[in-house]
């Protein structure tokens, strides 16, 4: 466990991609592979299910620590990290003590996966033997490990050039044989990271051995003005522009006779469409797909909303199924007769798609495929984004003709751009603030925001709240706000303050729609802030009826 937790230390106190890199070639180069295969999974963003319930966790240390429960929670919201917490007030082991050399297999597999299910007094007993053979390091990554919230700042990519480096072996091999690494239901094994580093053999270009997809291609966003468009990105004949989806990222493989599809988060979902596997069996062997899933009624998208109904439900029922059918919206080519297509230029793999799909389409309705978008211009193709809301998309995709299909999101082998449209708006009153977590510990960061309820007459109208956000504001805003909020407190719910309505913000959010389980009747995606409204006093903030309007609902008097 010290390695690790020395790994971890390393990779925590440096913003240097460079020196990450080196810290996790060090450490794949010197562990054992049951240790380095642990690391593997944490590091490319695996989180195996909470192993201790916080309430027992935070009992265990407050015990440890000797202190009461009013003075423990006062410590941990000022922190605002529980693990962090727990490493700061649990008393250090002593020297003679310390056993911190055992290696991070031997800690999960024999230590801290088998706390699950414990009961809450032999759950104490044994982090108290753990933690007394742990230094601060180790204390502070073991906490991290038990509550499942391990995160440092490193990217998949940047473990994949680690473990390229270490092996020798193409890092687009390695990306591939990563996918699935971190799947929920399985414990990685020394084998696992033999089989990561291992030569590429001659067998494994022939996939028909497995039914993993290739690593998702990402888009990078575009941020500049349409007076640009030419001089960086030339003429639109140039780009294969299609609408930006407002969907699931998924790939559908087919080998071997067996189907599976995949969403982007490695995430296996084949139960959850079962649609789409049949649609898959009437693909040729050695096929995959890349696309979006979406809703589909009546020759159409629908809403995100509609499809979320479909998500995390373990089994689907057949009226769920009749009500929310769903398609896959099909933009690419990865494999076509067991060939690997992802090298040759967009426009070829577009071109046997499309060949493959009209070949297909009478056959299965849960496969469309994604149309192209033309325009004389960029001006043109810009009018032609402006009616992104009334189709229910998020905007465009440009894809360059001449690109490769590439790994993440990175500039080799090609460029894709996603061309979003501006986030709705509104401006929004501030009304409950939370203590934030990390190095947000101590300020009041996070915010539930609210609109007005009617707008008149004013003496009758009240703040509901519709919205929370944490991001978006710069650290001198987020210490001023935190001044305010201070002043301007009302009462107090444990880390939550309401305050005085003072503040104005704009927000900013990708997708609005009706839900019955919020007060204000409506929920909004990936709300932020956008700026801080110091000019707007809060009666003249927004209402439920400007958000009801952006539903496309007229506003009631």
């Amino acid at each position: 466990m010290r390695a690790f937790s020395d790994l971890y230390v390393r990779l925590d106190e440096t913003t240097s991609n460079n020196a990450k890199l080196a810290a996790m070639v060090e450490y794949f180069g010197s562990a054992p592979p049951g240790d380095a295969a642990w690391a593997v999974y944490f590091l490319a963003g695996g989180k195996p299910r909470q192993l201790v319930p916080a309430k027992v966790l935070r009992e265990f240390a407050r015990q440890a620590a000797g202190m009461p429960e009013w003075l423990f929670e006062e410590c941990h919201q000022s922190v605002g990290d529980l693990a962090e917490t727990i490493a700061l007030l649990v008393p250090p082991a002593q020297e003679d003590t310390l056993g911190a050399d055992a290696g991070l297999a031997h800690w999960m597999e024999e230590l801290l996966l088998p706390l699950r299910g414990l009961d809450a007094a032999e759950v104490v007993q044994r982090l108290q033997a753990c933690f007394a053979r742990l230094d601060g390091r180790g204390r502070f990554v073991c906490g991290k490990l038990i509550t499942g919230n391990f995160r440092v700042g490193v990217s998949r990519l940047l473990v994949t050039r680690a473990l390229a480096t270490v092996s020798g072996v193409d890092g687009k091999r390695i990306a591939q044989r990563l996918v699935g690494y971190t799947d929920i239901g399985r414990l990685p094994q020394a084998a696992d990271f033999l089989r990561l580093n291992a030569s590429e053999s001659a067998g494994e270009s022939d996939p028909l051995s497995s039914l993993h997809p290739y690593p998702f291609f990402l888009a990078q966003p575009l941020q500049l003005p349409i007076e640009g468009f030419t001089a960086q990105l030339g003429p639109p004949h140039d780009w294969q522009v299609e609408w930006k989806w407002d969907g699931i990222r998924a790939q559908v493989v087919r080998r071997a006779g067996k189907s599976a599809v995949w969403s982007r988060g490695e995430e296996l979902v084949t139960d959850r469409f079962p649609e789409l596997a049949e649609m898959a069996s009437l693909l040729p062997d050695g096929t995959v797909l890349d696309g979006e899933i979406v809703a589909w009624r009546d020759g159409r998208v629908q809403p995100f909303a509609s499809l979320q109904q479909r998500l995390g439900r373990k089994a689907i029922s057949a009226r769920l199924l009749a009500e929310i059918p769903v398609s896959l919206l099909a933009y690419d080519l990865l494999e076509f007769e067991f060939r690997d297509c992802r090298a040759d230029p967009q426009s070829e793999r577009r071109t046997r798609l499309e060949e493959l799909v009209e070949a297909l389409e009478a056959g299965s309705p849960a496969l469309q495929l994604s149309p192209l978008l033309v325009g004389d211009d960029w001006l043109e193709l810009d009018r032609q984004r402006q009616q992104s809301r009334s189709r229910g998309v998020e905007g465009m995709m440009l894809k360059s003709r001449t690109s490769r299909y590439g790994v993440g999101r990175t500039s080799s082998g090609g460029l894709w751009w996603k061309w979003k449209v501006d986030p709705f708006s509104v401006d929004a009153v501030l009304i409950y603030a939370q203590r934030g977590t990390g190095r947000r510990a101590g300020l009041y960061s996070d915010y539930t925001f609210a609109d007005w309820d009617r707008l008149s007459p004013a003496e009758e109208r009240q703040l509901v709240p519709f919205a929370k956000a944490y991001s978006g504001l710069t650290d001198v805003e987020i210490n001023r706000v935190d001044a305010i909020i201070r002043r301007t407190t009302v009462e107090k719910f444990g880390p939550v303050r309401s305050v005085k309505p003072t503040l104005v913000f704009e927000l900013g959010f990708e997708g609005i729609a009706r839900s019955s389980r919020h007060k204000s009747g409506i929920a909004v995606r990936f709300p932020r802030m956008l700026r801080w409204r110091q000019d707007k006093p809060v009666e003249e903030a927004d209402t439920l009826q400007t958000l009801a309007a952006l539903l496309g609902e007229p506003p009631s008097s």
